[in-house]
């Protein structure tokens, strides 16, 4: 049975769709949105939170983007996408849980204060107050790539691709990376990888 990926492209399900064409995996999209489609009785089922993504790995059902790209990566890529050694699988889970609680929050302000909401209900000194928030830890992330193309070294890492797919809405909410110049060339890196091209494209 194929893969079943629940969410749509527009959402945090990119990150899992992105994956998948990271490891030329065989799935289904099934395009479950956030304005009333995960509160459904049927994906109630699937993610009794409410939220996307969620898989369906033949009969294995998962949620939580982080946790979802973790266990695709270390079932099939341990040793290329999934680090081998402890240590750098440590820093992997570090990064992703870093992306999570240091920038998306303030990230997903911005980007509904500039972009996604009407007119009428944006907030510009908010928007501005969050892009504020993200200029430390942008910093941070910029000391790491700093000597290295990607987060654990010389490879790219489902630690790079969780934390880049957390910032691929840096641009929709106009965060200016000017004072992050290596960050933002890893960044760019990550992005124009086939993969991440492939997943969006499915965005249009």
């Amino acid at each position: 049975m194929a893969l079943k990926i629940y969410g749509i492209p527009r959402s945090r399900a990119f990150r899992t769709l992105w994956m998948a064409k990271e490891l030329g995996l065989e799935y289904e999209n099934i395009p479950i949105d956030t304005q009333g489609g995960s509160r459904a009785p049927d994906f109630l089922k699937i993610n009794p939170n409410g939220h996307i993504p969620a898989i369906d790995d033949d009969g294995f059902v998962l949620c939580e983007s982080m946790a979802i790209n973790l266990y695709l990566a270390k079932k099939h890529a341990r040793g290329s996408l999934y680090p081998i050694r402890f240590e750098d699988e440590a820093l992997t889970w570090q990064w992703s849980f870093w992306g999570m609680t240091e920038i998306e929050r303030p990230l997903l302000t911005a980007l509904f204060h500039r972009a996604l909401l009407p007119e009428d209900k944006r907030d510009a000194k908010l928007a501005d107050e969050n892009e504020h928030q993200l200029g430390r830890p942008l910093m941070v992330l910029d000391a790491a790539v700093a000597n290295t193309p990607y987060l654990l070294g010389e490879h790219f890492t489902v630690a790079d691709l969780n934390v880049a797919g957390v910032l691929s809405w840096a641009r929709p909410a106009r965060i200016d990376l000017g004072h992050v110049p290596k960050m933002a060339d890893w960044l760019k890196r990550c992005a124009e990888r086939p993969a991440a091209r492939a997943a969006r494209e499915l965005q249009r």
